[in-house]
């Protein structure tokens, strides 16, 4: 018998545990004794004694009761133990139920709930289903499942990987009786009835800690080895979960399991003593019906939460054994904590009074999900060895004082941005994973993401308190959109304080006022003047880069609330790129830049323009760059490989990919050297040997792996090295305190910057406000949008850039992008106007749809410049 009875009996019992540990015997056999007691008052309300003539209230058998279900028996039965009610004996008068209660009750529950604990492996649990197979009886098989599952102690110990004998066991096997295989059978059936006692001897060794397999097993295994058996776990519950009956215990069990795990974990470091501990996680894990609807309630909760103060050093053995694992074992596991995490959303009210970071569950499946989502990275494609060199110069930083440093504190984030501590416990790096074995997209929760409240989980990111749990920890669950949310918090934090130190400066020493980057530029000059005055930055103070971006340009009109920035970093990048200025190279074919290496300008240049980079993130706005891949990963740190030739130089690419493939004689058809042949700016041929005297080094069947890694080690990176070390330099100026590199991967640091090519126009339409006049059915508002979506590619990019300043989608897509359409007047021959810094579109109310699509087509294609209009 085991059901929702022992739940309640678990919580009693922890009320009861003594504070001390100094008595642990005394403590073990209280808690027997009150099990046996809960379990006798429990079958007293649902069977009754058997006497007919019972005269005890609370008793099944006497005359009047009231019957009651389950649950209330179960909560019952542990009031009348707290009050120590009247117990009634068996009386042999009960038939059936009552007088199988009555020869077996006292053993079967001794059993039960004895604290010398059993194990159980493969061959005994097929013994005993066979028996109850036999006997149509499973209920002996529920209690033994019952009973180990429920007991961290006997989960840890089973279904251990059989170890190869030495030979001085195999002489003593030798010796033993033949009848041993009869023993066995006999014991499986003793099993069987619920009659399973083993020796004391035997009993004790399987106390945790104690025995054969403790410590010594674990100093034997490799880093990512259990001593547990899984083949044989999962070959287990394949044939028990099919029962319904028997995956009920499998439920119960876990509930009354998951709070004594969580406390020996909490309290007792349990897996510093035995690491075989983790065992009962490896094994529970392994119970593909965990996602199901009957665990998330109570089981599965109490459960992440047991996993959750796993210490780093088990999470990093975890991910290490599950990176082993296919990707439908990994998916499931995902599937499981993805599911509690949804169903504790929907199923909640979350908002900015009853936060979801309080919610234990949800938290606890995020760092349970965690493990697996390292897991996913170890276990996918892998590349630890390509990595940047580090800046030999440290990033210079300001020659002031910070804030902190003015009130007598200690600056925080000096080294930069901080780092997951199961990465350094692994040594690995998201961005070491070129291909994980489920996609990073599916461990994005969407409904966590919208009811998460990023103003407070950042502040709970930048305290780094223990009551407080922030998701941005784990950034793997959150969307792009909330990542971008919360970097724009921390950019506008570090604004702020730069201004007020910049105050303070001001009072304390009488320097001038200058709370703001302020950049003022003529349209026609914009290059030189804002290069000069960064340059003057950088060189300065690098800490005013932090500052919030103030543009003018000479001679216009205009209030930089974000929109003249917009221009500005457009205005810049059209220049940069210019391919007639020649510090970057355009590929016709793939439309993308990459580092010209034979470029005049000096490596200050190119830091120059990495610092416009980093400003355009840290300032929010978006840049039409077209770089490859390979670019982001180089800023994460990653050095380019052959691989990243598919994008940045397809063609060489294939014609490499070719060469490995070639099934002839490389050198006598291709006739190859370890020379290699570029052209200038000039179109003048330079040759480079990627080994010395590489020119009289033929590429041969054997070495032409190596001839393709250098080949592309020198066109990604030696080729362009200063250039880009340049260029990195500038972009970590404004970007090193900042949590980007650690919440986000390269590709999204490419959404960042360059925002989405998807221009979805219908979503735009769905999330736009109408102002002045207009609303949603307007006649003039219903004829816009028809005009607009019958514009084409480059038309309705015109108009982005005439409406927000930038012809991009932000991160999210056009369904992000707060855009308003507000009445400017009656009809008239006026042009449509706009304020880009509020995504404000002024709009006549024009008398025919025609005079609106020739009057919007001319204020888009001839839009530049702040003016009065």
């Amino acid at each position: 018998m085991f059901n929702h009875s022992s739940f309640f009996v678990c919580d009693l019992l922890r009320e009861y545990e003594e504070p001390e540990i100094e008595n642990p015997e005394a403590s073990r056999m209280k808690r027997a004794a009150a099990k046996h007691l809960i379990e006798r008052y429990y079958h007293q309300l649902t069977e009754g004694c058997g006497n007919e003539s019972c005269s005890n209230s609370w008793c099944a058998s006497s005359v009047g009761f009231n019957r009651m279900d389950n649950n209330a028996a179960a909560v019952k039965a542990l009031e009348l133990y707290k009050v120590n009610a009247k117990l009634c004996d068996p009386h042999p008068s009960k038939k059936g139920t009552a007088s199988a209660y009555l020869e077996s009750s006292s053993h079967i529950l001794g059993n039960l709930f004895r604290s010398d604990v059993n194990y159980l492996t493969e061959e005994k649990v097929y013994e005993i289903l066979d028996i109850c197979g036999e006997k149509e009886d499973y209920s002996p098989l529920i209690r033994v499942i019952g009973r180990v599952f429920s007991s961290a102690e006997g989960l840890v110990q089973s279904f251990r990987r059989s170890k190869p004998h030495t030979k001085e066991e195999l002489k003593s096997l030798q010796g033993k009786d033949e009848d041993k295989d009869e023993d066995e059978k006999e014991a499986a059936a003793c099993s069987a009835t619920a009659m399973e006692e083993d020796s004391p001897a035997s009993s004790s060794s399987l106390r945790l800690g104690e025995g054969s397999s403790g410590e010594n097993d674990v100093q034997k295994l490799a880093p990512d080895e259990v001593s547990v058996d899984i083949d044989a776990v999962r070959r287990v519950y394949e044939r028990l979960l099919s029962n319904e009956k028997i995956e009920a215990a499998f439920l119960n069990a876990l509930v009354y399991l998951s709070p004594n795990v969580e406390c020996d974990l909490t309290y007792h470091n349990v897996y510093s003593r035995d690491p075989n501990y983790l065992n009962l996680f490896v094994i529970v894990m392994e119970n593909s019906n965990l996602h199901s609807p009957e665990y998330l309630e109570i089981a599965l909760p109490q459960f992440c939460k047991a996993m959750s103060k796993l210490p780093l050093a088990a999470q990093a053995k975890l991910a290490r054994l599950w990176s082993h694992y296919s990707t439908e074992q990994i998916r499931r596991m995902v599937e499981t904590f993805q599911q509690l995490i949804t169903y504790k959303v929907i199923s909640n009210e979350f908002n900015s009074r009853n936060l979801v970071n309080d919610d234990d569950a949800v938290v606890a499946a995020t760092k349970c999900l965690k493990v697996v989502y390292y897991a996913n990275v170890l276990g996918g494609d892998l590349d630890t060895e390509h990595n940047e060199e580090e800046d030999e110069e440290p990033i210079p930083e300001s020659s002031e004082l910070t804030l902190q440093e003015l009130l007598g504190e200690e600056r925080r984030n000096k080294k930069g941005p901080r780092v997951d501590p199961l990465e350094i416990e692994l040594g690995i790096r998201t961005n070491d994973c070129r291909r994980p074995l489920i996609s990073f997209e599916e461990f994005v929760n969407e409904p966590l993401n919208e009811v998460l409240e990023m103003d407070k989980d950042y502040t709970f990111f930048k305290v780094e308190t223990e009551n407080k749990f922030s998701f941005m920890t784990c950034p793997f669950i959150l969307n792009a959109v909330t990542k971008n949310l919360g970097l724009y918090y921390d950019n506008r934090i570090r604004m702020y304080s730069e201004r007020r130190i910049t105050v303070l400066y001001s009072l304390v020493q009488g320097q001038q006022l200058n709370p703001y980057l302020r950049l003022k530029v003529r349209r026609d000059h914009i290059i030189d003047d804002a290069l000069v005055r960064l340059e003057m930055i950088a060189m300065e103070n690098p800490a005013d880069l932090k500052k919030q971006l103030y543009v003018e340009f000479e001679g216009e009109q205009g209030v930089d609330e974000g929109g003249v920035s917009k221009e500005f970093f457009q205005l810049v990048v059209e220049e940069i790129f210019n391919p007639d200025i020649g510090m970057f190279t355009y590929d016709e074919r793939t439309k993308l830049f990459w580092f010209n290496p034979s470029s005049f300008e000096n490596e200050g240049q190119y830091t120059l323009i990495g610092i416009v980079l980093g400003l355009a993130i840290y300032n929010n706005c978006i840049l039409d760059v077209h770089f490859p891949m390979v670019v982001y990963r180089k800023l994460m740190g990653k050095k380019g490989t052959f691989r990243d030739l598919a994008d940045a130089n397809p063609v060489l690419y294939q014609s490499l990919k070719e060469l490995l493939e070639y099934e002839g004689s490389v050198e006598e058809d291709m006739m190859i050297t370890f020379q290699i042949s570029q052209t200038d700016l000039f179109g003048n041929p330079l040759m480079y040997d990627l080994r010395e005297n590489g020119d009289k080094i033929p590429v041969t069947n054997e070495n032409r792996k190596e001839f393709v890694a250098q080949y592309a080690e020198y066109m990604l990176n030696k080729s362009v090295e200063k250039q880009f070390k340049a260029f990195r330099r500038g972009f970590h100026m404004v970007t090193n305190e900042s949590p980007l590199k650690y919440l986000f991967r390269p590709e999204e640091i490419e959404l960042l910057i360059c925002g989405s090519r998807n221009l979805d126009f219908l979503a735009l339409e769905e999330t736009t406000e109408y102002d002045g006049g207009y609303n949603r059915d307007s006649r003039i508002i219903k004829e816009f949008w028809e005009t607009l979506h019958s514009f084409g590619e480059e038309q309705k990019r015109l108009f982005l850039q005439f409406t927000t300043g930038t012809d991009r989608a932000p991160v999210g897509g056009l369904g992000k992008l707060k855009m308003i359409i507000a009445k400017n007047g009656p009809d008239t021959d006026r042009l449509p106007t706009s304020h880009t810094c509020f995504n404000v579109l002024l709009l006549p109310e024009y008398s025919s749809k025609e005079k609106l699509r020739e009057r919007l087509l001319k204020a888009i294609t001839y839009a530049k410049g702040f003016g009065m209009l």
